[in-house]
């Protein structure tokens, strides 16, 4: 087992904090003239291409990953659906609105926690939701009012990734992150690649496929390589420091978007969006204190079979 170096997790998250607002940034840039199923394609085409030879190379046996290939299937396609969804949604919205609209989803996977898996969910934390969703709203309404329905595709994005989170959870104690994750871009280049062949003649809209100038290859392969090397910081940092010490750290994405959007686009959240982030952002680093909180609490108690939460 890897001893804990927090100083070390913290740079990793810090990492990935980083790359995920710049990959969207570069999938908002060549949203311009690359369609949204070649943007995805290429991305999860980088993550097989990276990982399968590590997985290779570390002798990683994929036998739990075949074991569970229709779940992972699933989630390839939530995976799919999720970057779609979002990379079409940096069409319309600025970086920053559209990162901390989808940060709604830790609040609909505390909720599909409660209602789907029977979680135990106290009364502080589904206040903490009902204040985030406020938050959220918030952001949503000053770009609703801009751009109309594509408002919502985040909350679309979020409403995808807490699914993909359950399914993940499903996973995670029986396949290794990484190869999970090259099998996950396997399967759903094999399911993009086929449907761009089908749909991109009869010019269906979203998956025209062009080849891009060298400029928009350069950034195509920086996005892909930015997403899969983000997500494999963020899985490399719980190996060396606990999930209390750096989940916290994921909110830096909201800021960290909001300067890249400022830097890039000129975009930059007015008065309402911004209140709305901090609000967001203060009720979901409540919620992340309360789940540590109870599980320390659980741990003191090991003989009540754990704590419960009632306020």
């Amino acid at each position: 087992m890897t001893r804990d170096q927090p100083a070390i997790g913290v740079l990793l998250m810090l990492g990935f904090c980083m790359m995920v607002p710049m990959g969207d940034a570069l999938a908002k840039l060549l949203g311009e003239h690359v369609d949204v199923a070649v943007l995805v394609t290429v991305r999860m085409a980088i993550q097989a291409m990276v990982l399968v030879p590590v997985v290779l190379f570390a002798g990683i046996s994929l036998a739990p990953a075949f074991e569970r290939i229709r779940l992972i299937t699933i989630r390839a396609i939530l995976h799919v659906l999720g970057i779609g969804l979002m990379f079409l949604s940096l069409r319309y919205l600025p970086l920053a609105d559209a990162v901390a609209i989808a940060f709604v989803m830790p609040f609909i996977t505390l909720f599909l926690g409660r209602f789907v898996l029977g979680e135990d969910v106290g009364s502080r934390r589904m206040i903490a939701c009902c204040v985030g969703f406020v938050g959220t709203l918030m952001v949503m309404q000053p770009s609703f009012a801009e751009v109309g329905w594509p408002a919502l595709l985040p909350v679309a994005v979020a409403i995808d990734f807490a699914f993909f989170v359950l399914a993940t959870r499903q996973l995670a104690k029986e396949v290794d992150a990484v190869s999970l994750q090259a099998v996950s871009g396997v399967i759903a280049c094999a399911l993009l690649v086929p449907l761009l062949a089908v749909l991109a003649p009869i010019d269906v809209p979203g998956f025209a496929v062009a080849m891009p100038d060298p400029v928009s290859m350069w950034l195509l392969a920086a996005m892909g390589l930015l997403g899969t090397c983000a997500h494999l910081m963020m899985t490399w940092s719980l190996r060396f420091a606990p999930s209390a010490t750096v989940a916290p750290m994921q909110y830096l994405e909201i800021p960290i978007a909001a300067l890249l959007g400022w830097l890039i686009f000129k975009d930059f959240p007015n008065g309402l969006a911004l209140a709305g982030i901090l609000v967001t952002i203060a009720s979901g680093l409540y919620v992340i204190y309360r789940e540590h909180a109870l599980i320390r609490s659980a741990q003191r108690l090991p003989g009540r079979g754990g704590a419960s939460e009632s306020t």
